[in-house]
């Protein structure tokens, strides 16, 4: 598959999230039940998302992944328990859209991480994933990921 990679300057970028730390073999475990909470908390201050789900990858250690979860919300919401506000920051990322199964999305990151040599832009180590449809509901070769590597 060949990914159309990009360096874009992002805005700052209220959410909602749930920060916590887990095995890679938990995550599915860990991001139900974050989604979950963050939608109900949503739910009780009468709010909506206003865009789809991510993840922020704090870490590459899949024995013990550090990440953040969440929802970005139009303005900034109080937060309860588990999920806290936030504001991620301005910054620079290159980006690329992969499209297919969650567990082939090894190859978008090796395409970002050559065009960003090719570019001589360094990364910071931290990557999001933003999931553009619903497992529950989109065939696996039809999912489509947004991955966002923050550039130092």
């Amino acid at each position: 598959m060949t990914y159309a990679c990009q360096i874009v300057h992002q805005l700052p970028r209220p959410v909602l999230a749930v920060r916590t730390r887990t095995p890679v073999d938990n995550l599915p475990v860990v991001l139900d039940a974050a989604y979950k909470a963050i939608e109900d908390h949503l739910a009780a201050l009468g709010e909506d998302s206003a865009g789809p789900p991510f993840v922020g990858y704090f870490n590459m250690d899949m024995a013990d992944l550090d990440l953040q979860i969440g929802f970005p919300v139009a303005r900034p919401l109080p937060g309860a328990g588990d999920v806290q506000p936030d504001i991620l920051p301005e910054c620079h990322l290159a980006t690329c859209l992969h499209t297919g199964p969650y567990p082939q999305m090894a190859a978008a990151y090796q395409a970002l991480t050559e065009f960003l040599e090719q570019a001589h832009r360094t990364p910071s180590g931290v990557v999001y994933e933003t999931y553009l449809n619903n497992p529950d509901d989109t065939p696996a070769e039809q999912l489509c990921t947004r991955i966002d590597f923050i550039l130092k």
